[in-house]
């Protein structure tokens, strides 16, 4: 995924048409700020490498859950936790203090 600022994009707009010609999600961001997901379409649907790309973005940022990730990308669910772990995304979370509680209970 290509991400342009909004100054990028009011300077040069044509680099988001390059990259939905070449099938890839664009990001567009203000002061750093997601603003808006530009997503290439082929034949009027969007693509199977950009769903996986948006299942995996919104999973990462904690949008959505696991099963909900390989649903929107049309995967099996150890299908999109293989994809997941080639992206380096975490798919065990634990919460602030979590580990810490985990270690005690099984040391004690």
């Amino acid at each position: 995924m290509h991400t342009l600022t909004d100054e990028d994009l009011q300077r040069a707009p044509e680099k988001l048409l390059a990259d939905a010609r070449r099938g890839e999600l664009s990001m567009v961001t203000a002061q750093g700020v997601p603003l808006m997901l530009a997503v290439p379409l082929v034949n009027g649907s969007p693509s199977q490498a950009a769903l996986v790309d948006i299942a995996a973005m919104l999973y990462d940022h904690g949008e959505i859950s696991l099963g909900r990730a390989a649903r929107i990308a049309g995967m099996a669910y150890s299908d999109m936790l293989d994809e997941l772990g080639r992206r380096d995304i975490a798919t065990i979370r634990l919460a602030p203090g979590e580990l810490e509680r985990e270690l005690a209970n099984f040391g004690g």
